[in-house]
């Protein structure tokens, strides 16, 4: 049921000088951003926790408005939450349909969108399940599906991977480049730099409140000084998942080890996950990572669709 954004419906949402700040003497959270987010255009967004990313994705998904500023052309838009509530008085299907219907879709539209997405992602079994009830995986699927309902000109995705498995991550990541590749606009968060690697029209930073661009392949070290922690568990087993989500990335060494890159924010997280796994992980050694150097934003493109065993 999937349809094409019209290319005449579609106008690049601007930033223009564009500052954030909370209350009238509160320091400014953002200032002086000025973006364009073009129909069709893969952007990523990284930055070290606290700096304003989070408010930066809220201004484009139409949350919040700039303190000073403007926002130029409002295509439409949905967005996704890394946290979503899951204390709703609906079932995973009822609440579905009732934001189908807030986009502007008949009931048995919204009733066809919801059961479509909630099986793309693994949820269809929860369809009939309270939203008070569902886990935190099972409720993130519903948050991407909600976004998804009415095919959105701008999906914009605020750590949109955090808690889903990973069946339903690669499926976010294909639906990613069709809506690209159907004209829509995708900006996102993802504190995992493979997320999409090499995809990304554009990569920007958030730094100290300003926009700075980065390569369109990301830049790992954006969220701040990274450690590499070396670390082994009993024989044939992958660092436990609470550990493998905070990490930037995990490569197995010889030895039976693994070097564990990690933002210097997230490594006392990550030791805990690894001492406090059962059984426990013997941590190595734990030692700065270099920086890599920045790089220019390429010129946009149209990202190619992702390949699948299945296709």
């Amino acid at each position: 049921m999937a349809r094409e954004v019209p290319e005449r419906e579609q106008q690049p949402l601007r930033l223009e000088g564009v500052g954030r700040r909370y209350g009238r003497r509160g320091p400014w959270v953002l200032s002086g951003v000025d973006l364009e987010v073009a129909p069709g255009a893969l952007i990523r967004i990284e930055g070290a926790n606290g700096t304003g990313k989070s408010t930066l994705l809220r201004l484009l998904a139409g949350l919040d408005a700039p303190t000073v500023g403007r926002v130029v052309g409002r295509p439409r838009t949905a967005y996704v939450p890394e946290r979503f509530p899951a204390t709703l008085p609906f079932t995973a299907a009822d609440y579905l349909i009732h934001l189908g219907a807030v986009h502007g879709l008949s009931r048995a539209e919204a009733a066809d969108a919801a059961d479509e997405w909630l099986e793309r992602f693994g949820a269809a079994e929860h369809a009939r399940t309270p939203m008070s009830e569902l886990s935190k995986g099972s409720s993130q699927k519903v948050a991407v599906a909600q976004a998804l309902l009415a095919e959105p000109e701008l999906l914009v995705l605020d750590e949109a991977w955090t808690g889903l498995d990973e069946p339903a991550r690669g499926e976010l990541e294909r639906v990613v480049v069709e809506r690209t590749a159907a004209g829509a606009a995708v900006v996102f968060v993802d504190h995992d730099p493979r997320r999409l690697a090499g995809r990304p029209d554009a990569t920007y930073a958030v730094v100290e409140g300003a926009l700075a661009s980065r390569t369109g392949t990301g830049n790992p070290h954006a969220d701040g000084p990274h450690l590499v922690v070396r670390a082994r568990g009993p024989e044939g087993t992958t660092p436990p998942a609470e550990a493998t989500e905070l990490a930037a990335s995990v490569e197995e060494v010889p030895g039976d080890a693994h070097r564990i890159s990690v933002p210097e924010s997230r490594s006392d997280a990550l030791l805990r996950a690894l001492l406090g796994a059962r059984p426990p992980w013997h941590v190595v050694s734990v030692e700065p990572e270099p920086e890599r150097p920045l790089g220019v934003v390429p010129r946009p493109r149209r990202p190619e669709p992702i390949e699948t065993e299945s296709s």
